[in-house]
């Protein structure tokens, strides 16, 4: 079997890392790296800290035009529609996808008629497409989903994740509201420019479709978190008194009371304040079950292996727009992709 070629659209921070985490696995060859800018034209392997090796210059978008591919890996957005286009051009050049936009963790939850799009294109095509990463695509929704099924009644499930936005680039950052001061965090929230975490929708529906229960409505908030120092980051500078980050809660309601409740406080350099990252998990019923990760699974590296190591699951995979509940367990790809590949026409 020959070797998994692979291109990656988008190199800021999570485009990198991916790129990193790929060059030490065995049977993968990154063929080709999109970007945009000022970065068009430079190695990639340079700017991501790889030395020994050949150059691998950074491409525009005309490279799809003759480059040919087996996955193509998305860093770029953080919504559907934005993603769209792209995913469209990489499945009509026989790609499979693998996303990180949050949205694309479970597409039908917010852009129905744009998944069904996106589906029927991919079984057209014969390929894949599957949106993931820590959160959503596992920490507050796929974990979640796992851990439920050790129970034989649920009354209700709790997820809280505390954690850092450090690791992030500018779009996150951007979404966040980070830098921003109070004052235009909620002129913005009320001009309906401030996205804030982008998944809750995703996740409370890949849940609720998991477990078959049928949401009667959500209610989402998000508050600022004001900084009471100066806080750093190679993507954001936040000054005393403005905006680190922001905490949002989402309810999902079944026959009029709260099923599902995601909370998620998240900020950059929250150790600058004292504040413990976490992640925890409480499912009141039958048993009961508590679960707490402290620090926080950290949301670049994790985002970063959740792609790498759902390469072979999207390989392995029926055709179509999937989500991680379409997929078996997620598990670490150790070293060599070629053992975890079962499908004997998977390239």
């Amino acid at each position: 079997m020959r070797n998994v070629k692979v291109l990656i659209w988008g190199f800021g921070a999570m485009g990198s890392g991916i790129y990193r985490a790929l060059a030490s696995i065995e049977h993968i060859d990154v063929v080709g790296v999109i970007d945009q800018g000022s970065k068009v034209h430079q190695d990639a392997n340079l700017l991501s800290g790889i030395t020994g090796v050949s150059p691998l210059l950074i491409q525009d978008e005309s490279i799809l035009d003759t480059l040919k591919a087996d996955v193509a890996i998305l860093a770029t957005d953080s919504f559907v529609p934005n993603s769209f286009d792209k995913i469209k051009r990489c499945v009509e050049a026989g790609m499979h996808v693998l996303s990180s936009a949050e949205e694309m963790a479970y597409p039908k939850a917010t852009h129905p008629k744009l998944f069904e799009q996106m589906d029927a294109l991919a079984k057209k095509h014969e390929v894949s497409i599957l949106g993931t990463g820590i959160n959503p695509g596992f920490m507050m929704d796929a974990l979640v989903i796992a851990l439920s099924s050790v129970c034989v009644s649920i009354d209700s499930i709790e997820v809280i994740r505390r954690n850092s936005l450090s690791p992030f680039g500018y779009a996150v950052m951007e979404e966040q509201g980070v830098g921003l001061s109070k004052e235009q965090f909620n002129q913005r929230m009320a001009e309906g420019k401030l996205a804030g975490h982008v998944g809750f929708n995703e996740s409370l529906h890949m849940i609720a479709d998991a477990l078959h229960l049928k949401l009667q409505r959500i209610e989402i908030t998000n508050e600022p978190i004001i900084s009471s120092v100066e806080r750093l980051t190679p993507y954001a500078h936040v000054q005393k008194g403005h905006v680190a980050g922001c905490a949002m809660e989402a309810i999902g309601y079944v026959s009029d009371q709260p099923m599902i409740i995601l909370r998620h406080p998240q900020q950059i350099e929250p150790s600058a304040e004292g504040i413990d990252t976490s992640d925890e998990i409480i499912i009141r019923g039958m048993p009961n079950v508590s679960m707490k990760i402290s620090p926080e699974v950290d949301g670049g590296i994790g985002t970063i292996a959740m792609i790498v190591n759902s390469l072979p699951a999207l390989l392995n995979a029926k055709h179509g727009c999937l989500s991680m509940i379409d997929l078996p367990l997620p598990r670490f790809l150790n070293r060599d992709i070629l053992p975890y590949l079962h499908v004997e026409e998977t390239l």
